[in-house]
C-alpha cells in the first residue's frame, strides 16, 4: 500500500509542478543578486541572504528561509488535502477500502507518502540552490585563494564546508518534521470533507491564525505551542556553538502535531460513512 502511494504521488503532474516553482524561486533570487550585487543590509531582507554573494555555499540556507514562510506552506497544503478528500472526490475511495487494506493501513500509507513529499520537497530547494549559489557566487574568497573556504557562522566563527554540510542536513531533517506537522494537519482536514480545495484552505487557515497569533503579548501563554512559532529555530543551528534549546523545543512541539493531528484524522476516519 505505501509503495503504491509513493508511485502515485511522484506521477502526479501536480507534485512535480510543486516541486519546480519551490526551486524556482531561489535560483531567480540567486540569478538577481548575482547580476546587481545588490543585497539587502545585514540584518534585513531574508535570512543568510546579506551573506550569499561572498560565499554560494551559504545560499541553500537562505533558499530555505525564502521558501519556508509561504511556498512550501501553500504546497504542503494542496498535497495534504487532497490525500483522502481527493480520493473521495475522484470516487475511489470507497473501491480502495473495498480491498483488504483497511483505514488506519490507508491513513498511514496516506501520512508516509506526505513526509516523502516535504523531505524530497526541502531536500531538492537544498541541493539545487547549492548548485546555483556556487555557480553564482563562488566558494568564497578563501577557497580562490587556495584555502579551504570557510564560511562565517553567525556568531562570527568560521565554519568549514564539512560543518555547514552536517548543519544543513539537520536544517533539512527539522524543517521536513515542520512541514510533516502541517501535512497531518491537512491529513485530519482532508477526513472531514470530500474538497480537496476546503482542506488545503484549512490547513492554510491554520497557518495565517499561527502566524497572527504569535506576536501578540497576549496571546503569549500560548505562543510555543503554536505550530509556525518554531518555524525559524533552524537559524540556530549556523550559531558556533549550536544554541540546541530552541531547536529542541521545535522538534517536540512539531512532532506533537504529527502524532496529535494523525490521531484526530484516525478518530475521524475510523468512523466515517464512506458514500464515495
Amino acid at each position: 500500500m505505501i509503495g503504491v502511494e509513493l508511485r502515485l504521488m511522484l506521477r502526479r503532474r501536480r507534485v512535480w509542478l510543486c516541486w519546480t516553482l519551490l526551486c524556482a524561486l531561489p535560483t531567480l533570487v540567486a540569478i538577481l543578486l548575482a547580476a546587481t550585487r545588490l543585497t539587502p543590509p545585514p540584518g534585513s531582507g531574508g535570512a543568510f541572504l546579506s551573506a550569499v554573494v561572498t560565499n554560494g555555499q551559504i545560499f541553500p540556507a537562505a533558499a530555505l528561509a525564502l521558501v519556508l514562510p509561504v511556498f512550501l506552506p501553500i504546497t504542503v497544503a494542496i498535497v495534504s488535502g487532497e490525500a483522502i478528500a481527493g480520493e473521495a472526490t475522484a470516487g475511489t475511495l470507497r473501491y480502495l477500502l473495498v480491498r483488504p487494506v483497511g483505514r488506519l493501513r490507508l491513513l498511514v500509507a496516506k501520512l508516509i507518502s506526505v513526509a516523502v513529499y516535504v523531505l524530497l520537497a526541502v531536500l531538492l530547494v537544498t541541493v539545487v540552490s547549492y548548485v546555483v549559489g556556487v555557480l553564482a557566487f563562488g566558494f568564497g574568497p578563501a577557497a580562490s585563494l587556495g584555502g579551504a573556504g570557510g564560511i562565517p557562522s553567525l556568531s562570527g566563527a568560521t565554519l568549514t564546508p564539512a560543518d555547514v554540510a552536517l548543519r544543513t542536513a539537520v536544517t533539512v531533517g527539522y524543517l521536513a518534521l515542520c512541514m510533516l506537522a502541517l501535512g497531518a494537519i491537512g491529513l485530519f482536514f482532508s477526513t472531514l470533507t470530500d474538497a480537496p480545495l476546503a482542506a488545503a484552505l484549512g490547513v492554510l487557515a491554520v497557518v495565517v491564525a499561527s502566524a497572527a497569533l504569535t506576536p501578540l503579548d497576549a496571546a503569549s501563554a500560548i505562543r510555543d505551542y503554536l505550530p509556525t512559532t518554531h518555524w525559524l529555530a533552524w537559524i540556530d543551528l549556523y550559531r558556533d556553538p549550536i544554541l540546541w534549546t530552541s531547536v529542541r523545543q521545535g522538534f517536540a512541539v512539531e512532532a506533537g502535531f504529527v502524532v496529535v493531528a494523525f490521531g484526530a484524522a484516525w478518530a475521524n476516519f475510523a468512523t466515517k460513512d464512506i458514500a464515495s
